[in-house]
């Protein structure tokens, strides 16, 4: 696939595919990262809770050199953990993490969820210490070290409170989104702030065992187009503006991720965008009931 690029609201362009990185440890990462920067990904996706930055940047510094790319070739993003919620947790934590990843700058930093580890999710600190990391965020946003700032797992009510209580909109909201859970009220109220929405679980979980896999409309539009079923649910995503984030070890199935130079027909994307008032399912965490 051609770097397609995503213009974010603040001006910066950002690959429309992604390597995600979701329990990706060890070993694994350097063999999943090599076969990304090998196959034409320029995107890296993780985060602190993923625990792989050292790995991450052990193989970019290996594999950059190798095919001739250099650091700002890559967009890399990774996430504030909920224990690191507030003003002092979230500046030590994003030092932490470009060390960690031995970088000056990340491409993209986002608050990973709404709520505070160990927090009740009723409590109203939720909403005080989320807006102590946002304002985090907008100060080395404004300094340059953050090229942008976002939020993940955030709903219309999060977004409302800090956009309210801000100097800078969002602008990427990382989210679950796939056919059997489009999230189409939260994907208006973004496009109506500019906001990007970026779509993880576009697989499901679980690879071929996820039940979006084992769906008889998927199956026949991809049987339909002699395409895989990850390249017709990855390819959905993208026809409708989002970011996708496909994660795998296998380098086969990273260069086939990646291989999403098609169209999906007006016809199928009915189907598909249909999908969801017969066959429903959300198979990450739900962060509606954070305050």
């Amino acid at each position: 696939m051609e770097n397609e690029k995503i213009m974010l609201s603040n001006g910066l362009k950002m690959p429309a595919v992604l390597l995600g990185t979701f329990r990706t440890r060890g070993e694994h990462v350097n063999t999943a990262v090599t076969a990304a920067l090998k196959a034409g990904y320029r995107g890296i996706d993780t985060a602190d809770v993923y625990r792989n930055h050292k790995e991450i940047s052990e193989t970019l510094e290996k594999v950059l050199p190798e095919i001739g790319l250099k650091r700002e070739d890559i967009f890399i993003t990774s996430k504030l953990s909920p224990s690191d919620q507030g003003a002092e947790a979230c500046k030590v934590a994003i030092e932490r993490i470009l060390k960690e990843l031995k970088t000056d700058y990340l491409d993209l930093f986002l608050i990973h969820w709404p709520g505070v580890r160990k927090l009740d999710v009723n409590h109203q600190d939720n909403q005080i210490l989320r807006l102590e990391s946002w304002k985090v965020l907008e100060q080395y946003h404004k300094s340059g070290i953050l090229k942008s700032i976002g939020v993940s797992n955030f709903n219309i009510q999060h977004l409302d409170h800090l956009i309210n209580n801000s100097d800078i909109i969002p602008h990427v909201n990382q989210v679950e989104i796939h056919p059997h859970y489009p999230q189409q009220e939260l994907a208006q109220y973004c496009k109506q702030k500019n906001i990007h929405l970026q779509a993880y679980s576009s697989l499901g979980q679980d690879g071929s065992t996820s039940d979006l896999f084992q769906s008889e409309t998927v199956l026949n539009v991809a049987k339909s187009l002699k395409r895989t079923i990850a390249q017709v649910l990855l390819r959905w995503g993208l026809n409708h503006g989002y970011s996708v984030l496909p994660k795998s070890k296998n380098p086969d199935h990273i260069n086939e991720n990646f291989n999403l130079n098609f169209s999906l027909p007006a016809r199928e994307m009915e189907l598909l965008d249909n999908l969801h008032k017969t066959e429903t399912k959300k198979y990450a965490w739900n962060p509606d009931t954070v305050i």
